[in-house]
C-alpha cells in the first residue's frame, strides 16, 4: 500500500494546515497501531485478507522533514524531495516492476495520480477507506 499523505491528511477538515508537522506524526501513528494491533485485519479492509501488508507512506514539504515519526518494521516513510505525486508513481512502479506480484494499491483522491497509477498497474483507494480502518485517534 502506498499512502499519499498530504492528500490523506488533507481529506479532513480537522486544522491539519495550522501543524503540518503534526498531522503526519498523527497519521503515521494511526497506521503504526493498525500494523501493531491488526495488520491482518488492516489487509482485509482494502481487499486483501490475510496479505503480509507492507505500507509506503509518502511525506512531502513541511511533513517530509519531520523526524520523530512513529516507526514499524511494515512502515516505509518515503520523504519526496519534490512532489509527492511523482514520488507516489515511482514508488508504485518499483513495486510493480519488482516481480513479486503483491498487489499494490495507493491511497489518494487526486484524480490524475489515481490514473497514472492504474496506467501502470496499481489499484486506487480514496482517504476515507484508509482512515476508517485506522485505528480513532
Amino acid at each position: 500500500m502506498i499512502v499519499d499523505g498530504a492528500n490523506v491528511v488533507g481529506s479532513r477538515p480537522d486544522g491539519w494546515w495550522r501543524d503540518r508537522e503534526g498531522a503526519a506524526r498523527r497519521l503515521a501513528g494511526r497506521i503504526v497501531a493498525a500494523l501493531t494491533t491488526d495488520r491482518f485485519g488492516l489487509a482485509e479492509a482494502f481487499g486483501h485478507p490475510g496479505a503480509d501488508l507492507r505500507v509506503h507512506l509518502v511525506l512531502e514539504g513541511a511533513a517530509a522533514r519531520v523526524e520523530d515519526l512513529p516507526s514499524h518494521p511494515a512502515l516505509t516513510i518515503v520523504r519526496a524531495r519534490a512532489d509527492g505525486d511523482s514520488m507516489i508513481v515511482a514508488v508504485a512502479t518499483d513495486l510493480i516492476v519488482d516481480g513479486s506480484g503483491a498487489a499494490v494499491i495507493v491511497v489518494t483522491a487526486d484524480r490524475a495520480l489515481r490514473e497514472q497509477v492504474r496506467g501502470s498497474g496499481a489499484a486506487t483507494t480514496g482517504p476515507g477507506t484508509l482512515l476508517n480502518a485506522l485505528p480513532a485517534p
